[in-house]
């Protein structure tokens, strides 16, 4: 550990001042913990914002795609001497049935999904442990204390109209 005589006024420094500087020191390490989480949530927005668009102009061209290979694969089912109709009849029938598969496959991961049981059970157990929390109770002397000061307003107008310094030492009294 380091000598407390190594600072300069440090024998000099009561115990507010000592845990004043403590909270502060504390305030600031708070503050630069979120200053630093900030940064790094910016940097990953950014790179997610980035890669959102790289999809999205990939989900355009290949939209874009789409009908010339439609195109292509009718023109080239003509050429092994099917009739045009026909040829752009078999390219539409395969992408309706590429359709119906994915929708098949869509519906059955649907169908697995379920509630999340774990993260239910654990907030349910979390509410029945706080429900059985009860607060702490408070000694009898603060009772009697909370009792004698709210029960007597003509002491506290009393107290407003004394001198500063009376006034002054009543407060720290009733405050103890």
């Amino acid at each position: 550990m380091s000598d407390p005589g190594n600072y300069a006024g440090s024998t000099d420094r009561s115990l507010g001042q000592l845990f004043a500087s403590a909270t502060a020191e504390m305030s600031a390490l708070v503050h630069d913990e979120i200053a630093l989480a900030k940064a790094e949530v910016r940097q990953d927005v950014k790179r997610g914002v980035i890669g959102s668009v790289a999809f999205i102009v990939t989900g355009v061209l290949i939209l874009f795609a789409i009908p010339v290979l439609s195109f292509a694969a009718a023109y080239g089912i003509h050429n092994l001497g099917l009739g045009l109709a026909w040829s752009f009849l078999i390219v539409g029938g395969a992408f309706i049935l590429l359709g119906i598969l994915l929708a098949l496959f869509g519906l059955a991961k649907f169908k697995k999904v379920k509630p999340p049981e774990k993260s239910i059970a654990s907030a349910k157990q979390t509410a029945a442990v706080l429900q059985g929390v009860k607060p702490h109770p408070r000694p009898a002397g603060a009772r009697a204390i909370e009792q004698a000061q709210g029960s007597t307003l003509a002491d506290d107008r009393a107290i407003e109209n004394r001198p500063v310094q009376d006034r002054a030492v009543s407060v720290t009294r009733s405050s103890t």
